[in-house]
């Protein structure tokens, strides 16, 4: 049975669905056992279908309806109007929307999946913050994305994802200082590590400030950890270290109810 997390904040608007699917419920194989969700990834392309229909049928729509983009780590951002096929996905790391009957989502295994919800106003975001994008302004991007559609800031309520987490994200000595130039304040999300000389990042946590500058109504993290929950998530990561060739995609996804 497909298995998705909510947010309650999210969940007690009648005007949003929303959900941050586990690996559960779908019929991949092997390492994309079982509910993979990314096209980008080799498992076999009529799997991926399937667990993408049996996501979109959690929002009552179809596979067809579910718009995932080509993420790239950067800072562009899609205004969706209607879904498009496979043969012309954008190349972005956040969808927005106010049109209902559509479901934005977001792929991830180990990078932080957000979702946005201004429900008064009716618009609605999905975003992709690993650090490339994030430390890049994906966030800023995407909340301004919202804006254009109508959004207010101190209406949108957001909530990070599973994510790897700060226990389980070990970096190397010349990654603080990217984040740092931009932000001294920034030094707080790096712990030292076991190596000598590397550090622990809480990437969520660095995602939240980021957000929090933004002057937003809510932002909360789901605090699940992908590296570490290998029966509920993928992970890059993990998947890397033990010399896998390629990994599963987590869905993330968000609609507003017709």
């Amino acid at each position: 049975m497909v298995s998705a997390l909510e947010y309650q904040a999210l969940a007690t608007s009648s005007a949003v669905r929303h959900g941050f699917f586990t690996r559960a419920g779908g019929v991949s194989n092997g390492v994309y056992a079982s509910l993979n969700c990314g096209f980008g990834s080799k498992d076999d392309p009529e799997s991926v279908r399937e667990n993408r229909a049996r996501a979109a049928a959690v929002f009552g729509l179809l596979a067809d309806d579910l718009c995932t983009a080509y993420q790239v780590h950067g800072d562009q951002v899609v205004s969706v109007e209607k879904a498009w096929p496979q043969t012309h996905v954008p190349r972005a790391d956040a969808l927005v929307s106010d049109k209902p009957g559509l479901v934005l989502g977001i792929l991830t295994a180990d990078c932080a999946p957000v979702l946005l919800a201004d429900s008064d106003n009716h618009v609605i975001g999905a975003l992709h913050a690993g650090w490339r994008g994030a430390l890049g302004g994906i966030l800023e991007a995407g909340v301004a994305g919202m804006r254009r559609l109508g959004a207010h800031p101190r209406m949108i309520r957001a909530v990070i994802g599973p994510t790897i987490g700060p226990e389980s994200y070990e970096v190397g000595p010349e990654f603080p200082a990217r984040f740092v130039a931009r932000d001294p304040g920034a030094q707080v999300f790096f712990r030292p590590a076991v190596h000598d000389g590397h550090y622990l990042f809480d990437l969520p946590g660095y995602v939240a400030r980021r957000l929090g500058a933004l002057g937003l109504g809510e932002i909360a993290q789901l605090r699940r950890d992908t590296y570490v929950e290998e029966a509920q998530f993928f992970s890059y990561r993990r998947n890397s270290q033990r010399g896998e060739s390629d990994y599963g995609r987590l869905l993330a996804a968000i609609a507003l109810v017709d």
